[in-house]
């Protein structure tokens, strides 16, 4: 059976996969995708990874952004050759504006620019509240990573898009968090930051829509998902919960709509979620 399926890994070494006819279905939708340039920030583990290794899939050139580039050198060599050679590592911490720039700077000399960018990077400090003394420096990590690093990515890849006239796409990773008040404890600045992102994209709407360009802009909002941001220990412990590939699916959807479509926002959540 699983012979027969679109695989992937993660780090809890759980293939993650898609029946062969749906992937045959994508590869048919994504085919003005294939040979184009996909940046994927934090893509180190997570839905980050999962994203890098189906738009490889699918025949896509992808750039995998995180500070620990080395797992995504590790996720390159544990894919078949064909796959791996189309995913390309690059350092970059998204609360460096300069880090970020000299990211997107070496993306555009080394492979001419960027046509896809998936803003998943994204951060929880759960270890304060918003009045826990000293917090400043987890505060301020969760604005750069989740606000300013999406805001700046997005910056970076449009202006090459534009340089381009690419009709391109950008997808924001946001959260169920990101649409509703859920009391969690010590989320602090976690579900602000999320509901920036749903601001952010339909600025952004606005904005691509007065540049008179064609680029696409839109918004997936999962609820709980397994990765590392999940805390370990038996507080999720019979929480329902989505997989990475869940979400690769909703990314893969958005991707392969026809150039006069849309999609403005997904909200994707497991049977059962209480959020």
């Amino acid at each position: 059976m699983m012979s027969r399926m679109f695989r992937f890994t993660n780090k809890y070494k759980r293939p993650l996969h898609l029946p062969r006819p749906v992937l045959s279905l994508i590869s048919c939708k994504m085919d003005r995708w294939v040979g184009k340039v996909a940046i994927v920030t934090g893509a180190s583990s997570g839905i980050g990874a999962a994203t890098v290794q189906a738009l490889a899939r699918v025949g896509m050139t992808v750039v995998g952004l995180a500070r620990r580039a080395e797992r995504v050198e590790e996720l390159k060599k544990s894919l078949p050759p064909d796959v791996g050679s189309r995913i390309h590592a690059f350092r970059c911490d998204v609360t460096s504006e300069e880090s970020i720039v000299n990211a997107f700077g070496a993306v555009e000399r080394q492979l001419g620019g960027v046509d896809v960018l998936i803003n998943n990077a994204g951060v929880s400090k759960q270890s304060c509240t918003l009045l826990t003394p000293g917090n400043s420096d987890d505060l301020r990590t969760v604005l750069d990573t989740n606000v300013m690093g999406l805001v700046l990515c997005t910056r970076e890849a449009f202006q090459s898009m534009k340089r381009r006239q690419s009709a391109g796409h950008i997808v924001n990773i946001n959260s169920i968090l990101g649409h509703k008040y859920v009391p969690f404890p010590n989320l602090n600045l976690y579900m602000a930051s999320k509901y920036a992102v749903t601001a952010i994209t339909e600025t952004l709407r606005n904005d691509l829509r007065n540049e008179g360009t064609k680029v696409k802009v839109t918004s997936i909002s999962p609820g709980i998902v397994r990765t590392e941001m999940i805390p370990e220990g038996n507080q999720f412990a019979d929480t329902p919960m989505l997989d990475a590939e869940d979400i690769v699916g909703a990314i893969l959807y958005a991707l392969g709509t026809p150039a006069h479509v849309q999609v403005h926002e997904v909200i994707i959540k497991p049977v059962g979620e209480m959020a």
